[in-house]
């Protein structure tokens, strides 16, 4: 049972803890039930949520009770940890949707199935929804000295700067308030969250030691960073997330493939099941045939699979052999080809009627006209994997893919797209 910390220190995902040496202790007494909190403060999980979300799958792993909650609560409020400046709040309704939606993103990461190990899912909203407050004051409040809320990084930080209200100075009695209930309801002997919830989570240990008289535990997930200094999860179309509506399996997908070579053996690490020889002899091959980008392909289809599941992922790989020649343009289905070319540099036309190389320049594969006419002179222009010979082509109805879609490609690497609107 104690093998657990081990393995997310190797998977150098582990920042902090209140005390190592006491929770190695209890975990070795037995399982013990621990829990990770989500706020519905978007429609969806996004790629840091996922790598805190796997922290509590691989305690259930490892024989240990989870917990996900969605705040349903907190949700209304908003967390001033990481911001500069007051969240707007959204309508009960909008966060009864959204935690919903969240709901449903982390139970694919859980087991149900009864037993010492089975999971819970949970909002906060339960037992906060009907707490008066008078008697939240007078039972929770009165266990927090203002001066340790004021020193708390989240709010000294906030400020000095603009300033917060009372409602997010509030945010960490509400959350230490979730701990306390959960170690009441199920014995919950750890909570687990992102390293800038450091605060709040002790809070909640502090508040159970103050009230129950018992010791309770607290660990954080380390912050995952880009070597080359970018932020993690992002991209230029913004947020990477779960959600299938809001970042399409396809650039889900290509946004593992494309990770960098200083990078993706920690991403296997953090965001795989790979064990520890298969992840060694994947760093071996990125020193030792880093253009085969082996350890990506096995990172992409890891994640995509997980999150998204087996078919999507044999659909993407599939629509990502195609654009490059390797598979049948005609096989894909609309929604996956549609996905893959969204990624791609591309133009939209009314109608048909304009010449290849017009389409090759205007989709931004070429810088211009003239460079698209000695793209096809060399050999190195195509349409829907076809070579194109003719300068002036025109494409037809029969060459639209679904309908809608063309897929250019300029010599084995460089693709776009043309999406026709009145077609």
């Amino acid at each position: 049972m104690t093998d657990i910390l081990d393995e997310l220190e190797w998977r150098d995902v582990l920042a902090q803890t209140t005390d190592a040496d006491a929770l190695r202790a209890a975990l070795a007494e037995g399982p013990i039930t621990v829990y990770i909190g989500f706020d519905p403060t978007a429609p969806s999980l996004h790629l840091g949520n996922l790598a805190t979300l796997l922290i509590l799958t691989r305690f259930q792993r490892a024989g240990h009770r989870p917990i996900g909650l969605v705040g349903g609560a907190t949700g209304l409020i908003g967390d001033p940890s990481g911001r500069s400046t007051e969240r707007a709040l959204n309508s009960s309704d909008l966060v009864a949707e959204w935690v919903a939606r969240i709901r449903a993103q982390v139970e694919k990461f859980l087991s149900f199935e009864p037993g010492p190990t089975s999971a819970e899912l949970v909002s906060n909203l339960d037992w906060t929804a009907g707490l008066s407050a008078i008697d939240f004051l007078r039972d929770v409040g009165k266990h927090f000295p203002i001066n340790r809320m004021l020193a708390r990084e989240s709010v000294s930080a906030r400020l000095a700067g603009e300033g917060l209200s009372y409602t997010e100075f509030s945010y960490q009695i509400l959350q230490a308030n979730d701990y306390l209930e959960l170690y009441r309801r199920f014995g919950c002997a750890l909570q687990v969250g992102g390293s800038d919830q450091w605060g709040n989570i002790t809070a909640g240990v502090d508040l159970i030691r103050r009230v129950e008289g018992a010791h309770v535990h607290a660990l954080t997930g380390k912050l995952i960073t880009k070597a080359d200094g970018t932020k993690f999860g992002k991209t230029a179309g913004g947020a990477v997330w779960l959600d299938p509506e809001l970042t399409s399996p396809y650039a889900f997908y290509q946004f593992w493939l494309n990770a960098d070579d200083r990078d993706v053996v920690r991403f296997l690490k953090v965001f795989t099941f790979r064990g520890r020889e298969e992840i060694e002899a994947l760093e071996k091959a990125v020193a030792d045939r880093p253009a085969a980008r082996e350890a990506q392909r096995t990172l992409a289809e890891d994640v995509t699979a997980m999150v998204h599941g087996a078919d999507e992922l044999a659909r993407v790989v599939a629509a990502s052999k195609a654009l490059f020649g390797q598979g049948s343009l005609s096989e894909l289905d609309e929604r996956t080809l549609g996905s893959a070319l969204a990624e791609v540099p591309r133009a939209t036309v009314p109608a048909l009627g304009a010449v290849y190389v017009d389409l090759l320049a205007e989709s931004g594969l070429v810088e211009s006209k003239s460079a698209a006419r000695r793209a096809v002179k060399e050999g190195g222009a195509y349409l829907n994997n076809t070579k194109v010979t003719d300068e002036a082509y025109v494409p037809a109805g029969d060459d639209l893919l679904h309908g809608r879609y063309l897929v250019l490609r300029r010599g084995k690497r460089s693709i776009g797209g043309v999406e026709v609107t009145g077609a």
